[in-house]
């Protein structure tokens, strides 16, 4: 069975439904075996000073990602061999403000979203450098021209927010969406198809969507607060084998976001080879270091100027006036937006 990028090899839908399952209950007796996990220290997020680097104490090196700062010898050394990169962890070489800059994608996903919303949006990006900025499909070539020559990508969500178009209206919405501009895709996958255990159709969908976008980057949006462990673990093994990039946790439409132990299952499960982008509620510095401290690699956010400056943001993108309504048979009430 050959599962790869696009699944350019589709297998049956009980073969799918066999591997998914046994990688589920694999990670979920591995899970259960294991102790809950030691938050620590922000170690592995911001530089906490000397005395981390165990390479400079004449040990095997830990990966602390302190180099540039507690080694500049070796670091220049290793660029006079011919390193094009050096890795570093958060904050080094930079402030944290910029380093959490790079990491955010600074969304604007309400509907009632004006051009001169869409400025704001591009002139915030454009100050910060922002990992890339998330808009709606209608407005990806706007924002594409408005940030052209600034190094700050933009991403397109496709299938948002429910997630219930056929596959081939999400390949057809991410290739229009490349073709104007954007160069990464937010896909929200068909939520009642997983949970009917109908991985072929899932499988489906993400390939369409990694093919039509063409080798530009695709995340699954999984929204997260719908789901069971056992059904968050197989929709990031689907998303493994058909070829995507990253996983992510919500929508900010549905009745919840991201949460630091959702980001620690879904890193497990997807292990180094994929990203994993926390989105929905994260409106503070402190929720944003916590989620990438579990394992996230990206942020998705409104309140990205907040977070970068220690501020709190709004509590939601609507100030109450849109809200999703769920029937008795889901989590009930109405809910305010957490993106």
């Amino acid at each position: 069975m050959r599962l790869g990028t696009g699944v350019e090899a589709m297998v049956d839908g009980e073969r799918i439904v066999d591997l998914v399952t046994r990688i589920t209950l694999q990670v979920l007796q591995d899970l259960n075996a294991q102790a809950a996990p030691d938050a620590g220290a922000l170690a592995q997020v911001l530089p906490q000073g000397p005395g981390v680097c165990t390479t400079e104490q004449g040990s095997d090196c830990n990966g602390c990602g302190l180099c540039p700062t507690l080694l500049p010898r070796q670091v220049e050394e290793v660029v006079d061999a011919g390193a094009a990169r050096i890795g570093g962890a958060l904050g080094v070489g930079h402030g944290l403000k910029d380093s959490l800059a790079g990491l955010i994608d600074h969304t604007l996903l309400k509907p009632e979203a004006t051009r001169e919303d869409l400025l704001h949006l591009c002139a915030e990006a454009r100050r910060h450098h922002f990992a890339s900025v998330c808009v709606n499909p209608s407005n990806v070539g706007f924002c594409a021209r408005e940030l052209a020559g600034t190094g700050v990508p933009i991403a397109a969500v496709v299938g948002f927010p429910l997630g219930a178009t056929t596959p081939e209206i999400k390949g057809l919405e991410t290739r229009q969406a490349i073709d104007n501009g954007a160069s990464e895709i937010d896909m929200v996958l068909n939520v009642g198809a997983l949970k009917d255990g109908n991985y072929q159709l899932v499988l489906e969908e993400i390939a369409c969507v990694v093919r039509a976008a063409r080798g530009q980057m695709v995340k699954v949006i999984l929204e997260t607060a719908l789901l069971d462990d056992a059904e968050k673990i197989a929709a990031c093994a689907l998303a493994k084998a058909a070829g995507a990039h990253y996983v992510k946790t919500s929508t900010g439409f549905g009745p919840g976001g991201a949460t630091a132990e959702d980001i620690r299952l879904m890193r497990r499960v997807v292990g180094k080879t994929l990203g994993v982008k926390a989105s929905g509620g994260i409106r503070e510095q402190k929720s944003a270091l916590e989620m990438l401290q579990a394992g996230a690699t990206r942020i998705g956010a409104s309140a990205s100027v907040a977070i970068v400056e220690g501020k709190k943001g709004k509590s939601s993108y609507y100030n109450g006036t849109y809200q999703i309504r769920f029937t008795s048979s889901r989590p009930t009430g109405t809910h305010r937006s957490s993106a």
